[in-house]
């Protein structure tokens, strides 16, 4: 639903689609001195949040506290803003997130009094705990829809009047105090982990991906996988499949990559044959897919590592063949698709050099690989992304001021210079003060020129968007907290986890489908976050119980979290991509489906296999040793998802017939399988489809 909004007097109308956003607001901050309004808040908030991570001056409850009134402050400022009709309706949103503020400032002000007095709320702390219910409440409601509010509220049911059900689904029952203190106070409710996460790592790298992609990243993407793969067979495909991979490393927003690479790739698709839902089916997968991409992926990796109390990198590590996987089997899916249907890629002379590309642009590189390096040495997410956004911006700015020099001598002298300063200031270890100096000194630098002055603006324009960014994250970290809370106090979660063990008795594969369902059904309503949030609660425990180790079970409900973005009806991503390719969403969706049918195998793959998350425990570790099981279980792992290919797309070296398809399923469900020869049957079942294949090709090319 599209309305034209009106604006302050002179102002041009603001057209905003109601029900999209969950996929971020509209361009800009809203209409006349409203919007300068919105934008000094967003930068406001942007600037606490880089004091917060740099210097650790704040107790954690004060910092969860204050990122949450930020939140709903500019929450309901900003829909005011975008959806209101007078101005007075505008003051009216920001007056209502004014409170918001206040109440999460509650946690600063009576820091000291909140906790002398825990377990015995006075009447003002219900009075705020209960207000800031209603408005985390209402702002989830108005920014994502009924989905996740009504799920939540029947927690909130739950926790009131469990004690009435039947056994074994009731509890001891709960006083109002007692509930509104747990779920507004203390770290297991709205400020429980997920809110933490948001209020440290996920806004930082939003923070980071915003100042790399100013500085020009999705340009240096898009040109190298322009120049790699542009010219091969269906070469547009692969460029969206291998730019989005790579956007995902820095952004880690499905959504957000398919509305950012999608605007190119997604026409570039089309122009060369590529169907319209097709098309778009290959961005929203491959965007998906940026958030299990190392090394920044998602937010629920930060969620994850906090939740399993291990170091990020041992996340990263866990994900990378997955990842790489899922990107070889999209990248394979439209090899096969354009093969079907004879589509060749661009010529040489429309695409641009992928060597000349980097040559041009590789300093951009150096932020993201100080932050694999930052984060494998054992550093904290939250200290290798500040120094990769400080690398970022010493970068954007330093650009900017070389641009002046009319010397390449002079260019270099500059940045040899600013390298020793550097490294001189970090002799005695990586320390961000002695960083912000440098910052500072290129700010004070950059203000004397009028291109500098320039980059500073539009520094100070990604600090507030990332804030504006943040605040769909950031809101589902916070209402999420519910059945957090809910969980942790009247131990519901035991009885789907009896439920689980009890189908897992019978035989694990039943109880991974059964979990498979519910992060699926659960994602079809609510974002990624909070489905994995809920479902690694439920269901973590019950599979480990069954033997499945913790960060592989949570490593499950995280991949089908992301492909329930893919699954109609409501699959999130190919919303995002329909207005850009013109196409029917669920056209998208089942299309989306098709080509990340691997996606949807690989966690059960990893489960079986542990080498492939390159953990110990493999079946055939005993057999050919860690590495062994590792490279083992990689190469079935391409064999099947190189099979599910062939069935979903219907073609190999030519178009396949049913008989040949179903073979092919069997021999993918074989290499599955845990049972006698499996993998010796499905092999051999593998070996005969190519070389069938390879003796029907000249046949069936010229009957085609």
């Amino acid at each position: 639903m599209l309305q034209q909004v009106e604006g302050v007097e002179g102002a041009e109308p603001v057209k905003v689609e109601f029900d999209n956003f969950e996929h971020g607001f509209p361009e800009g901050f809203g209409p006349g001195g409203w919007g300068h309004l919105a934008y000094a808040i967003g930068i406001a908030f942007a600037t606490f949040q880089l004091v917060i991570a740099a210097w650790n001056v704040l107790p954690s409850q004060v910092v969860r506290g204050v990122h949450v009134g930020f939140l709903l402050l500019m929450t309901f400022g900003l829909i005011g803003n975008f959806t209101a009709k007078s101005n007075a309706g505008r003051a009216a949103g920001w007056l209502i997130g004014s409170v918001g503020f206040l109440c999460g400032l509650y946690q600063w002000i009576f820091y000291a009094d909140l906790i002398a007095r825990d377990g015995d709320p006075t009447r003002l702390d219900l009075v705020v705990g209960t207000l800031l219910a209603v408005l985390i409440f209402e702002g989830t409601r108005r920014l994502m829809g009924l989905a996740l509010p009504l799920m939540c509220g029947a927690c909130i049911l739950y926790w009131f009047f469990g004690q009435y059900l039947p056994a074994p689904l009731n509890h001891r029952g709960y006083d109002f105090d007692q509930v509104v203190t747990h779920l507004s106070y203390g770290t297991e409710g709205f400020y429980g982990v997920p809110i933490y996460v948001s209020a440290t790592y996920i806004f930082l790298f939003i923070l980071f991906g915003s100042f790399l992609e100013r500085a020009g990243m999705i340009q240096l993407f898009t040109d190298v996988s322009l120049g790699l793969f542009g010219s091969t067979r269906g070469g547009p495909a692969k460029v969206a499949v291998f730019a989005s991979g790579m956007m995902g490393t820095i952004s880690g927003s499905g959504v957000a990559n398919v509305v950012t690479v999608g605007q190119f790739t997604i026409p570039l698709m089309i122009k060369f044959g590529y169907r319209r839902a097709f098309a778009a089916g290959v961005e929203a997968t491959a965007s998906m897919g940026g958030q299990i991409m190392p090394p920044v992926m998602g937010a629920v990796a930060f969620i994850m590592a906090e939740t399993l109390g291990v170091d990020y990198s041992v996340i990263v590590k866990a994900a990378v063949i997955p990842a790489v996987l899922y990107f070889a089997s999209a990248f394979w899916m439209v090899h096969l698709e354009a093969g079907k249907y004879g589509l060749v890629g661009m010529k040489r002379s429309e695409i641009p050099s992928a060597w000349k590309a980097l040559v041009a642009r590789w300093y951009l590189v150096l932020p993201l690989a100080a932050l694999v390096y930052m984060l494998f040495e054992g550093f904290t997410p939250l200290y290798a992304g500040t120094m990769g956004l400080a690398l970022t911006v010493a970068l954007i700015l330093g650009a900017s001021i070389t641009l002046g020099f009319s010397s390449t001598v002079l260019r270099y002298i500059f940045w040899l210079g600013l390298a020793l300063v550097a490294a001189a200031v970090s002799r005695n270890g990586l320390d961000i003060v002695p960083i912000a100096g440098v910052i500072a000194a290129l700010v004070a630098i950059s203000a004397l020129t009028r291109g500098g002055r320039a980059t500073l603006a539009a520094c100070r324009d990604s600090l507030a968007d990332s804030a504006k960014s943040a605040l769909t994250v950031g809101m589902a970290c916070a209402i999420v907290g519910t059945i957090i809370g809910m969980m942790t106090q009247t131990g519901v979660g035991t009885i789907f986890g009896g439920w689980v063990i009890g189908l897992g008795e019978k035989s694990l594969f039943l109880a991974l489908v059964m979990t498979m369902f519910l992060s699926i059904l659960l994602g079809t309503g609510i974002p990624t976050i909070p489905t994995y949030i809920i479902t690694a609660a439920l269901a973590a425990p019950a599979l480990a119980k069954l033997g499945v180790p913790l960060i592989e079970s949570h490593m499950f409900a995280f991949y089908y979290g992301i492909m329930a973005d893919l699954s109609p009806p409501v699959a999130l991503a190919a919303l995002a991509a329909a207005p850009i390719a013109k196409e029917n969403p669920d056209k998208i969706g089942w299309e989306a489906m098709r080509i990340a049918l691997a996606g949807y195998v690989i966690p059960f793959i990893f489960v079986y296999s542990p080498a492939l998350m390159l953990q110990g425990g493999d079946p055939m570790e005993a057999q050919l040793g860690f590495y062994g099981a590792v490279v083992f279980a990689t190469f079935k792992a391409l064999v099947a998802i190189g099979l599910f290919g062939m069935v979903a797309i219907g073609f190999l070296f030519a178009r396949m017939t049913l008989a040949e398809r179903v073979l092919a399923f069997a021999a993918a469900l074989c290499l599955l399988g845990d049972f006698r020869f499996s993998d010796t049957v499905g092999f051999a079942i593998t070996v005969a489809i190519l070389l069938w294949q390879w003796r029907q090709r000249p046949a069936r090319a010229v009957a085609a």
